[in-house]
């Protein structure tokens, strides 16, 4: 059960409800209604890594996964494990995300992007020991895109936990968001 109630989407500003109404019928979105001044820039950073990112979409959705996996936030791991399977990561994958960085099944390019992602899940201030490897194979480019990645799914766990968005009724609608 959620911790605050969703707003009442029929008292929102007229702009917002029709922006709400383009959106997928997720509760992540109708609990952003308490603040619609920061809907659109949330979905549109949301939108820019999902739709526009250059990081595979595989080790994308390992990233959010891992970052989900590490907040408890099952809201997020939810959705985006219907992503990541909607996208061809499979059962076992997801579970070597959840196991961690060492885990058998990943790629070396997941298992660099994974490491990294728990280390600055846990460290705002990375070592060298932990960036170069990852700057060496990804690049400053995609690099900070990995890094923007992993704090704004930080930043969406956190909206998810502090508020308890719950799962939509009937399950995950990740899979329902059009990934181009």
């Amino acid at each position: 059960m959620s911790r605050i109630p969703y707003p009442d989407v029929d008292a929102l500003p007229e702009d917002q409800k029709a922006f709400l109404d383009k959106l997928a019928p997720l509760n992540i979105f109708q609990m952003l209604g308490h603040a619609p001044h920061l809907l659109k820039p949330f979905v549109g950073m949301g939108t820019a890594f999902l739709q526009n990112g250059k990081l595979d979409p595989i080790t994308r959705e390992c990233v959010i996964l891992r970052v989900g996996y590490l907040s408890n936030a099952k809201y997020e791991t939810s959705q985006h494990e219907a992503i990541g399977l909607a996208i061809g990561m499979d059962g076992e994958l997801i579970e070597a995300v959840k196991s961690g960085p060492n885990a058998d099944g990943l790629s070396h390019e997941q298992k660099l992007a994974l490491t990294f992602t728990d280390h600055l899940v846990t460290h705002p201030h990375p070592s060298d020991g932990a960036l170069k490897p990852v700057l060496k194979h990804f690049g400053p480019s995609l690099l900070e895109e990995l890094v923007l990645l992993i704090g704004y799914y930080m930043m969406v766990c956190r909206f998810l936990e502090t508020f308890g968005v719950e799962v939509e009724e009937g399950g995950p609608k990740g899979a329902d968001i059009k990934l181009d």
